[in-house]
């Protein structure tokens, strides 16, 4: 899909929502992006430390392992709403209207299935690492310097739920389309040249 949104939106209380949970959306993905940017100035300083000085930074694995959860999993349900996930539109692509609707609430509401148990599952994964009276409330620790894991397990669950949000919005939407035949919240399906079309609009915008 091209990275310009293909989400319509209107008056609607469905819309407005939508747009809501947009913002929370938007600043769970700022989050992983300065995830991203400060284990790259982390790169940077260990790599200076270890050359310049002979001493990376403390525990730099560690600090990584504890990023990777905001990097994986902050920003998958505002990819979910751009419709910027990976997908096999061989077959969607060819369809219009009311039947294309129905196809993408039955495949939404089986990948909310599938969230729901993953919710569940990480929460429980969660659960068993945090302790009110233990050690900075955590039962389990990094092997090197000993940071509290269960920050980092709580953004999976965390995460997951923002989604669940978004696809629960996303099958109302769908239900919505097929009984009017129009969508509103929903990323729409988009041909070649489409996609070509707002590459190319999204390129002069920052030209």
């Amino acid at each position: 899909m091209a990275t310009a949104s293909l989400v319509l939106t209107d008056d609607s209380t469905l819309s407005k929502i939508d747009l809501l949970l947009l913002k929370l959306e938007r600043v769970f993905a700022l989050v992983s992006g300065l995830a991203v940017f400060a284990l790259m100035l982390l790169a940077v300083v260990s790599v200076s430390g270890r050359n310049a000085l002979n001493s990376p930074v403390p525990g730099y694995v560690d600090w990584i392992e504890q990023a990777m959860p905001l990097i994986a999993f902050m920003g998958i349900s505002f990819v979910m709403r751009e419709g910027g996930h990976i997908r096999m539109d061989i077959l969607v692509g060819k369809l219009k209207g009311r039947a294309l609707y129905v196809v993408e609430l039955i495949t939404t509401l089986a990948v909310l299935g599938m969230m729901i148990l993953l919710v569940w599952g990480t929460w429980a994964h969660f659960d068993r690492s945090f302790d009110f009276a233990a050690p900075m409330w955590s039962r389990d620790s990094s092997m090197d310097i000993a940071l509290p894991i269960w920050p980092a397990k709580l953004m999976a669950p965390l995460a997951f739920g923002v989604l669940c949000l978004r696809l629960c919005l996303q099958v109302w939407a769908y239900t919505q389309a097929i009984l009017t035949g129009r969508a509103i919240a929903v990323p729409l399906v988009a041909d070649a040249a489409t996609q070509a079309r707002m590459e190319a609009e999204q390129l002069d915008g920052q030209n």
